[in-house]
């Protein structure tokens, strides 16, 4: 596509050649645009230079467009009048909540707990349409043309605008089975007695760095299950086959429900960071990205759902 005809000097030539059209003299022409007669007699000359060919008949008193000039302005007007059709479809699609959303998600939380979710949002937005992208890998949301993403721990790429919806905690947990059979740790240093479950996409990977307040101990722990895939240990936790250090959104029912036990409920795996909304851009965003930004922010109002869902799960004494 050739965009040399859309430079500052050629809309200039075509908005002095179709104001003479249309006003039929360069001193009206020249009020029109606030610009001296000569002014635009020069781009109009400059333009017919440029076309080689005659756009008007000049005399003393007024000037007449040309055969050639007439269809030119024809097909100019024409043109204009879908430049400005296109940009109020674009300036529609800002202000209106229709459309494809495309999402990028964590595979595990995304199951768990975003998925669900979002049949609410359809139904209450029945224009909108969503792509969801479910994967633990970091994904480039500007490149790959994603409309928001959510993301879990730290953030680094400054070219991202992103809203932080809660924070995020991992912890230690194991079935009471394990614990039974192999007795329960009292300090992160009994550690390398217990039979691990690791996550490998931890950042800290193959290191669990454990805090306390101000206390901090790094372990390397060791077991006989390792996966990218935080389901996976969650399944070999519940089957009583180690300690899993993982988020708490993964295992928040299982606690709720007896499953799963904290292991040194005062410590924390690696650090805190948070869940994050996360967009390619503040300016200009579509109604129907502000509409899910709202929208899951106030699921996050009261806490994230994982937690609530634990919260309603524990009997009332």
């Amino acid at each position: 596509m050739n965009l040399d005809v859309l430079d500052n000097q050629h809309s200039d030539e075509i908005a002095a050649f179709l104001a003479v059209a249309a006003q039929g003299s360069f001193v009206a022409a020249g009020r029109l645009l606030q610009r001296h007669p000569t002014v635009i007699s020069k781009r109009l000359a400059a333009m017919e230079k440029r076309l080689g060919v005659r756009l008007v008949e000049r005399s003393t008193r007024q000037v007449r467009i040309t055969d050639v000039g007439a269809s030119l302005e024809q097909r100019l007007r024409a043109a204009i009048g879908l430049i400005a059709e296109a940009e109020q479809q674009a300036s529609s699609g800002a202000a209106e909540v229709r459309g494809v959303l495309r999402l990028a998600l964590p595979a595990a939380m995304g199951r768990l707990w975003l998925g669900p979710m979002l049949p609410e949002f359809l139904k209450a937005y029945p224009h909108v349409s969503i792509i969801a992208d479910y994967s633990e890998r970091l994904v480039d949301i500007i490149d790959e043309g994603f409309d928001a993403a959510i993301r879990i721990g730290e953030l680094e790429d400054n070219r991202l605008i992103a809203k932080k919806l809660c924070d995020h905690r991992r912890i230690l947990c194991a079935s009471p089975a394990y614990l039974e059979r192999h007795g329960l740790p009292t300090t992160p240093q009994d550690l390398s007695e217990h039979n691990c479950l690791r996550f490998s996409g931890l950042a800290s990977f193959p290191h669990w760095r454990l805090h306390c307040g101000d206390r901090q101990h790094t372990v390397v722990p060791k077991g006989t299950l390792t996966a990218n895939d935080s389901e996976s240990l969650l399944a070999a936790a519940r089957a009583d086959v180690g300690i899993l250090g993982a988020g708490e959104w993964l295992m928040s029912r299982d606690i709720a429900e007896g499953q799963l036990i904290r292991v040194f409920p005062d410590w924390q795996l690696d650090t805190t960071g948070g869940v994050y909304l996360v967009r390619p851009s503040a300016k200009f965003p579509a109604a129907t990205v502000m509409a899910f930004k709202a929208w899951i922010e106030s699921r996050f109002d009261h806490g994230p759902p994982w937690v609530a869902a634990r919260l309603a799960a524990m009997p009332i004494s």
